[in-house]
C-alpha cells in the first residue's frame, strides 16, 4: 500500500525559508510523478509544485517559479520543496501527492488534484507578515 509521509512545516515570517519533505513508501514502480499542493481555508486545494521522477521534468504553479524548488532523492524515495521569500498568502497546508506513469505528464496533470490517486496527510506552513 503506498504511503506518503510528509515533514518539515511550521512557522516563518515573512521572506524566511522552509523545506518540506516526503517519503513514499509502499510501491514498486521505478517512474512515478509526485506533487506539492496547498489548500488555505475556504480555498480549493492547489497544485503548486510536481516532478516526474523518470526524467526530473518539472512544473511549477506560477504563483511560487522563482521562489520554491521541488527536487527529489531517489535512493530514499523522498521528494523536497524548497520554499523560499515567503509570503504570507502561502499560508496553507501543504499536501504530497503521488501517481504513476510510464512517460511525463502534461503540465495541467502534474498539477491538477484529479491526477493523483495518492496522498500524504498534510503539513501545515504559516508565514506571518
Amino acid at each position: 500500500q503506498v504511503q506518503l509521509v510528509e515533514s518539515g512545516g511550521g512557522s516563518v515570517q515573512a521572506g524566511g525559508s522552509l523545506r518540506l519533505s516526503c517519503a513514499a513508501y509502499g510501491y514498486t514502480y521505478s517512474t512515478t510523478y509526485m506533487g506539492w499542493f496547498r489548500q488555505a481555508p475556504g480555498k480549493e486545494r492547489e497544485g503548486v509544485a510536481a516532478i516526474y521522477t523518470g526524467s526530473g521534468t518539472l512544473y511549477y504553479a506560477d504563483s511560487v517559479k522563482g521562489r520554491f524548488t521541488i527536487s527529489q532523492d531517489n535512493a530514499k524515495n523522498t521528494v523536497y520543496l524548497q520554499m523560499n521569500s515567503l509570503k504570507p498568502e502561502d499560508t496553507a497546508m501543504y499536501y504530497c501527492a503521488a501517481d504513476f506513469r510510464s512517460s511525463p505528464p502534461s503540465a495541467i496533470r502534474a498539477l491538477g488534484v484529479l491526477g493523483y490517486d495518492y496522498w500524504g496527510q498534510g503539513t501545515q506552513v504559516t508565514v506571518s507578515s
